[in-house]
């Protein structure tokens, strides 16, 4: 009887294992350039450092999972939003998402542990052909979108629900703009008339300067037990 060695096809295993590890491990690391340049990882791709959730000292374990590169919200109860640890003024942030089929998350900034609830600035998130928030509001609840506020100039650049998206949101002094997938959707003044009337006409309009604080946490949602994945997010502060 002819023996048959398994051992090639171990190798090949073991070889496809470690380029998966170091693949998902580079999508999350710094080139020397990203350093040069100001560039700082919010994610490591490998733990929650840097995260807490919301008026907590850690993050909730059971709701947020790091896996293959990913942080993964895993949708349970009880698991609430997390924000980072520091709190960012002028920057540009940048990150890469996917979610589940009618599944509805958002990014926020600006956000305080003063208030009683995570308010910020949202970046919206969502499955526009399926959840139907993204049908509400006119516009101003689908993806890139600021969050009842503003809807996007563009909405054939998301990509669906599975697939992976690139987002950015970039904050100088009073100017907000947020991107997606390479392309400028939204732009807009803080402090202006045509702002703070927007705001007026939004359920926010009962909380004091929501919409106008000069800092906060960056933060990540946990929204009513939809499923979502955050890797490559990195921010590098603006003068």
């Amino acid at each position: 009887m002819r023996k048959i060695s398994l051992l090639p096809s171990l190798l090949l295993v073991l070889n496809l294992s470690a380029t998966l590890v170091f693949s998902a491990e580079s999508i999350n690391q710094l080139t020397e350039e990203d350093k040069a340049g100001g560039w700082k990882l919010l994610f490591d791709g490998k733990t929650t450092q840097g995260w807490h959730s919301f008026k907590a000292k850690t993050v909730r374990t059971n709701a947020w999972v790091v896996e293959d590169g990913w942080l993964h919200c895993l949708g349970k109860e009880g698991g609430g939003d997390i924000i980072s640890d520091a709190e960012f003024d002028n920057f540009d942030l940048q990150w890469e998402w996917k979610q589940v089929a009618g599944g509805n998350s958002g990014l926020k900034y600006f956000v305080s542990e003063k208030r009683e609830s995570p308010l910020g600035h949202e970046y919206q998130m969502i499955d526009d052909e399926r959840n139907g928030d993204a049908k509400l509001a006119k516009g101003k609840r689908v993806t890139g979108s600021f969050y009842d506020v503003l809807k996007p100039d563009r909405i054939d650049v998301t990509k669906p629900a599975g697939e992976i998206n690139r987002s950015r949101v970039i904050v100088r002094g009073n100017h907000v703009e947020h991107w997606l997938n390479g392309v400028k959707v939204v732009s807009c003044e803080r402090g202006t008339k045509d702002f703070r009337d927007r705001m007026a006409a939004t359920k926010f309009k009962v909380y004091d300067k929501y919409g106008e604080l000069p800092e906060g946490h960056i933060m990540l949602t946990d929204h009513d037990g939809d499923k979502v994945s955050f890797r490559k997010i990195r921010i590098r502060r603006l003068n």
